[in-house]
């Protein structure tokens, strides 16, 4: 518990401790939409009268803006609380895991085309949550260490 959110609690024996949420960051949404008005706008300028080529412009921006909506309506992808985590579910659905459900808490580290990408993965035996680091506006490695040390002791 980071010490505000300690001091916070301090003496305050039947309230709960506070939750915490990761979020996806507040420009990404909007900078996906901007992307799918752009793939419109490129697809109008450079179809040059070929129906495919605005189609699969069209479908790549409503794809976009699908992503975008999502994190529009569904913001929070992580909560931490007492009784475990809530983690996104389907496209806006939520889905509380116990701590008892939670089997492991890990980050994996992978280089690709010279760059190391990270992924929280959150294993509750029947499923396995991955968030990257703009699901959580936050990297992995500081949420799994949250996470970690949120996690009542067995």
């Amino acid at each position: 518990m980071p010490e505000s959110d300690a001091r916070w609690h301090a003496g305050r024996v039947n309230e709960p401790p506070p939750t915490r949420q990761w979020r996806v960051p507040a420009g990404l949404p909007a900078a996906k939409l901007a992307g799918a008005v752009l793939l419109v706008a490129l697809g109008l300028l450079l179809a040059d009268g070929d129906p495919v080529r605005l189609v699969v412009a069209a479908l790549a921006a409503a794809a976009l803006a699908g992503w975008a909506v999502r994190d529009l309506v569904a913001p929070v992808r992580l909560t931490v609380a007492t009784a475990g985590l809530t983690v996104i579910h389907g496209f806006a659905g939520r889905r509380l895991l116990p701590w008892s459900a939670v089997e492991a808490i890990t980050v994996d580290r992978r280089p690709r085309l010279g760059l190391t990408s990270e992924t929280l993965e959150i294993d509750a035996g029947d499923s396995l949550h991955l968030f990257g680091r703009y699901d959580l506006g936050s990297t992995p490695e500081e949420v799994a260490a949250a996470l970690r040390a949120a996690r009542p002791n067995p």
